[in-house]
């Protein structure tokens, strides 16, 4: 069962997606692609950026697990500055109100903007965390360009 919030934010999107249970102990993306036999192209990690200026301000991306995200020099460029780092598991956790191992960028601060790694839409499904460590979401990438305050962008380099 999905988090509630990211349920609704789902629904509130029209977004069609697929629910798929998950392990509480294999929720992290290796253990799950591994047990689960889902290619790490197609496991999406969401990743809470915090960018230090004032007001400080957050920001949330999607990459695979075969990319990382480039803060330092993509990131930075879209955003316009390089007072960037990625916030700590805890205040992520905090901030989006989701378990780390299924954080999502649905049902974030609707003030946040969402950055979808362009690499993603090449794939022909995506693997997101459900909001919590018990559920995942499985939906076609360009159901992502949905999400409100959603941008498909260069931001990430090959592992």
């Amino acid at each position: 069962m999905l988090d509630r919030n990211v349920q609704t934010a789902l629904d509130a999107n029209g977004m069609t997606y697929e629910v798929v249970p998950c392990d509480p102990l294999l929720a992290d993306t290796a253990e799950f692609c591994a047990h689960y036999n889902i290619p790490p192209e197609n496991a999406c990690n969401t990743i809470v950026v915090v960018v230090k200026t004032e007001p400080r301000r957050y920001v949330a991306c999607l990459v695979n697990a075969t990319s990382k995200l480039d803060v330092n020099k993509k990131l930075a460029a879209i955003i316009g500055t390089k007072k960037l780092s990625f916030a700590a598991s805890e205040e992520t956790a905090e901030l989006t109100g989701q378990m780390i191992g299924g954080v999502t960028l649905l049902a974030l601060p609707a003030d946040w903007p969402v950055y979808i790694d362009e690499r993603l839409l090449s794939l022909d499904y995506a693997i997101l965390g459900g909001g919590n460590r018990s559920s995942k979401i499985k939906l076609a990438p360009e159901e992502l360009r949905k999400i409100p305050n959603a941008s498909v962008a260069d931001i990430s380099v090959p592992r």
